[in-house]
């Protein structure tokens, strides 16, 4: 799992749809006027490609993965905003399931990446000679 830059990891690609989604249901009429909740899962879904982006560029296993858990954990938070967001009825009841499946898609996409960089004996770019 060599990449070469963020924008090719799938947890990346899949968190920025996301993010796009997000934007498109912050629209609604409820939830534009909610404004706290429309704030809250806005950051927190735009911190899973940023926290990937950012882990990443730092060159080394050992923050790559603790940012990777750390979007792991937005990923997460943005879930359970979701389904506040539905029970507000500011969604349907299949955007709720597309978006839901979609946040726990990237959670094990992140979770793949974590365990693999954990099994890694390369430690990452800066530790090459």
């Amino acid at each position: 799992m060599s990449f070469k830059s963020f924008e090719e990891i799938d947890a990346w690609k899949l968190s920025r749809e996301l993010c796009l989604d997000i934007f498109e249901i912050m629209q609604t009429d409820g939830l534009r006027a909610d404004f706290a909740l429309k704030d809250q899962i806005n950051r927190s879904s735009g911190s899973i490609m940023d926290n990937i982006s950012e882990g990443f560029e730092r060159n080394g296993n050992k923050e790559f993965i603790q940012h990777l858990s750390i979007a792991k954990g937005s990923a997460g938070e943005a879930r359970s905003q979701l389904t506040r967001i539905f029970d507000r009825k500011y969604i349907t009841e299949d955007q709720f399931q597309q978006l839901s499946l979609k946040l726990r898609n990237i959670s094990g996409k992140l979770q793949n990446q974590i365990t693999y960089l954990k099994n890694s004996d390369l430690k990452g770019p800066k530790y090459k000679p």
